[in-house]
């Protein structure tokens, strides 16, 4: 089955009941990754204010975690769930599922408080773990297609090691460069991922619209972004680097219009995938700019991160949860309030990024915004997460 029908698809009844929690994939997931966003952004605001906080929690720390802590576990609650999908086979479940779930909380902790060694070992050994159910899953039905997706945890799993050889001082290498070569591959899935379910999101949500999708012209926009990506996490000369960014920024730009994202804006479940899916081409203009310094280079890290990936991030969390317990795909007061923080967020630390005379008040905005999204995604997340479904089925 295609990765575009993962939310619409209903799971058929299945022998025996796991708890509620750990039914599917993206339960533990969707909640573990929402509250240590809202808990671990205001952590690092206090560490930048000069609070008493843990001793850990600095640049790196803040950066790892976002990627390998936040991202990569709503990643893996996706796939998870999508994989069933795909395969009418169980991805991990119950007690498995609780199992790796633990091992990501682990890490967190371990990223925190344990001995840089131990937390590598700890915090590494989660990609791996998780990834290994869903190539099984995979290999066992023939689903090639969407197997790439495991080559890409893969490729996150090695970066993050390269991460912590880095930190370790196992490599001369700046131990940032595995992180934006990690943010460079999210950026990919959520290229991938978006071309193939928001064009089918909106066809089937509002009627009349069809939207252009052309596979050259989606091929050459992917290959162009991971081009840029790679150009700028390998610190590559900044007019070759500003020419790709400038590229890949045309091609995201042309794709997403294709779509007809201004049909989109009286239904926030579409409009939201759309708003956050522009911040990538933006956040390939500010990556272009950064190469002469008319923008910080966070301004652009922060577009692709709290832009693009964590809109698009709150689009799908609420929208695959709502489909997958069995709710009516629509949107409330609470879904659009997290849709409107998500996008404060980012604005806020954009505005942090080029105004550094007022950076404090704009990041403390973008810290409120961001863990006022996820705070409301639990509370409005949390009673649907660990119910069953109310139809009986499983899932």
């Amino acid at each position: 089955m295609a990765l575009m029908s993962i939310e619409e698809a209903r799971p058929t009844p299945a022998p025996g009941r796991a708890r509620a929690l750990f039914a599917l994939g993206f339960r533990p997931f969707y909640l573990l990754a929402a509250a240590f966003a809202a808990l671990s952004v205001p952590l690092w605001i206090a560490a930048l204010a000069g609070w008493k906080v843990p001793a850990r929690i600095d640049v790196l720390w803040h950066m790892h975690e976002m990627v390998y802590g936040f991202a990569v576990a709503v990643i893996v609650g996706f796939l998870y769930t999508a994989g069933y999908n795909w395969t009418r086979l169980w991805t991990p479940r119950g007690r498995q599922l609780a199992a790796i779930a633990a091992v990501w909380v682990a890490g967190r902790i371990a990223m925190l408080a344990a001995p840089p060694l131990m937390a590598a070992f700890v915090d590494a050994a989660f990609l791996p773990l998780a990834a290994l159910p869903l190539y099984r899953v995979l290999k066992q039905s023939g689903n090639r297609r969407n197997m790439f997706l495991v080559v890409l945890l893969g490729l996150l799993a090695l970066s993050n090691v390269l991460y912590h050889a880095a930190a370790l001082g196992w490599l001369h290498l700046d131990p940032l460069a595995p992180v934006h070569g990690a943010i460079v591959l999210i950026v990919a899935i959520e290229a991938v991922i978006g071309g193939r379910v928001i064009p089918m999101f909106t066809a089937n949500a509002v009627p009349g619209t069809k939207p252009v999708q052309d596979a050259r012209r989606d091929k050459a926009a992917l290959a162009l972004t991971v081009l840029a990506g790679a150009a700028w996490t390998a610190g590559l000369p900044a007019p070759f680097t500003a020419a790709l960014a400038l590229a890949a920024a045309a091609a995201q730009a042309l794709r997403l219009a294709g779509w007809k994202p201004w049909r989109t804006w009286r239904n926030p479940l579409l409009w939201i995938l759309h708003l956050s899916y522009a911040w990538i081409p933006l956040g390939f203009v500010a990556l272009a700019l950064a190469q002469y310094g008319v923008v910080a280079p966070s301004a652009a890290l922060h577009l692709l991160t709290v832009g693009s990936l964590a809109g698009l991030v709150i689009g799908m969390i609420t929208r695959t949860a709502l489909g997958h317990t069995g709710r009516p795909l629509k949107a409330g007061r609470a879904e659009t309030l997290m849709y409107v923080l998500a996008q404060g967020a980012v604005l806020a630390r954009f505005a942090a990024a080029v105004a550094p005379s007022s950076r404090m008040p704009w990041l403390v905005a973008a810290a409120v915004c961001w863990s006022a999204c996820f705070l409301t995604y639990l509370a409005a997340y949390l009673p649907l997460l660990i119910a069953p479904r109310p139809d009986g089925r499983e899932g």
